[in-house]
């Protein structure tokens, strides 16, 4: 496998600034400046538009991001077009006192993509990723040229058993030559917004987590301890992990790296409520993930919470979607999920009422809460401070062992042991 090679781009142009009022819950002991620079960073790689195969805007802004940080931090791509970043003083694997530990996120988001135009104002297209056939129904998307420029659009006819993907063709509002084959197309939905604490943005899943990993490791830059912390962003999860499959199959993390892959899985209120905090995820519809690095993160945001009980945080199954951790896992990698909460997930709002018949259905933005994103970077950090300070064997790495050792040493007696 060659090495993966660096690239050079252009800082992208960022979207239009907005206020952001703190958010009820963030953590009080992250000052002003650090955390407007965290929600700039959210509010911009959640509203870069984005498609399983069609990364590129999000890569370049990634790319940029790595730029600005000078020296500190080195980039490449792998031969799937996946981000490698490191840190600059990292120590070689071969000497490293402990294995790498990694970030991951997907850079991916369900999103159409144009097969064909058809004439100046009917295209073809097709949908990658999972949403539900009621929400097509006469939606309304935009459509986004080579230069960047937003063309808008209405579905008016969806072919649902069209393989690999759903198809659609829809009619622009405009007549538009600049529009052609392999061009994204998204819901059209307002600007990025924030109101009473929630975000509101075009995809959070997964670029919330993208954004995320990115403060959590510039932060990680003036501790020289946690200099294995690493970043992997991954292209087509939405169509089954495909960036994800490259990188296991090929070797091109160690083996013994410890993976935490980060996402936005979709929030039930009366069972994983946004707002509650972030979510150590123990597993997802398909498996449960690696129980030692679960259960050894899960006893570090419980040591979080004994030291400032205003952090929360939950830790829930989240079997309503899959995860990249679960792949990972499949191919021998100790890996598990950090995620955030998420209010109309894949863009669908009220999934269980439209499923039921009781409500119409309507295409809304992502929505988490501020006070998990920065929950989130918090829970990285501590992760990234304390998951060394043992090794990940034992006591801490398993804690639901080493309390089973407490009840036979208390109890044992009465069984006659």
């Amino acid at each position: 496998m060659p090495a993966p090679k660096k690239r050079k781009i252009n800082a992208p142009k960022s979207v239009r600034r907005q206020s952001t009022a703190r958010a009820v819950g963030a953590p009080t002991t992250v000052p002003a400046r650090v955390r407007a620079r965290r929600e700039k960073l959210l509010r911009e790689t959640t509203a870069l538009p984005t498609a399983a195969g069609r990364e590129a805007r999000v890569m370049q802004y990634v790319e940029a991001w790595v730029q600005s940080l000078g020296a500190k931090a080195t980039l490449a791509r792998d031969a799937y077009g996946n981000l490698h970043i490191h840190r600059a003083d990292a120590t070689k694997d071969a000497t490293a006192p402990h294995p790498a530990l990694y970030l991951t996120a997907h850079l991916d988001h369900p999103a159409f993509v144009v097969r064909e135009v058809k004439d100046a104002r009917c295209i073809a297209l097709e949908f990658r990723g999972g949403v539900n056939d009621p929400y097509f129904d006469r939606a309304r998307i935009e459509v986004i040229d080579a230069k960047g420029r937003a063309h808008r659009a209405r579905i008016t006819v969806l072919d649902a058993t069209a393989k690999p993907f759903k198809t659609v063709t829809a009619t622009l509002a405009r007549r538009a030559t600049s529009v052609a084959a392999g061009d994204v197309a998204r819901w059209l939905l307002p600007k990025p917004r924030i109101a009473r604490g929630i975000f509101y943005t075009h995809a959070c899943d997964d670029l919330a987590a993208v954004a995320a990993a990115m403060c959590a490791f510039e932060e990680s830059l003036i501790h020289p301890e946690r200099s294995n912390l690493r970043l992997l962003f991954t292209r087509s999860e939405e169509i089954g992990f495909i960036g994800t499959l490259g990188v296991a199959r090929d070797g091109l993390v160690p083996k013994e790296a410890r993976l935490v892959c980060l996402e936005n899985s979709r929030s039930f209120p009366h069972d994983s409520p946004i707002g509650a905090g972030p979510i150590v995820r123990v597993g997802d519809r398909i498996t449960v993930f690696s129980p030692a690095l679960t259960n050894r993160i899960s006893h570090i945001a419980s040591e979080v919470v004994k030291e400032d009980p205003s952090f929360k945080f939950q830790r829930k199954l989240m079997p309503g979607g899959a995860c990249e951790a679960s792949a990972f896992a499949s191919y021998g990698f100790l890996s598990t999920c950090l995620c955030l909460p998420l209010g109309n997930y894949h863009n669908m709002q009220d999934i269980d009422g439209v499923a039921a018949g009781k409500r119409p259905a309507r295409v809304g933005s992502e929505h988490i809460a501020l006070s998990d994103f920065h929950g989130l970077i918090r829970l990285i950090n501590e992760i990234a401070r304390r998951i060394d300070a043992k090794p990940l064997a034992g006591e801490l790495a398993d804690p639901v062992h080493a309390l089973m050792e407490r009840l036979w040493a208390t109890h044992h007696a009465i069984v006659g042991g």
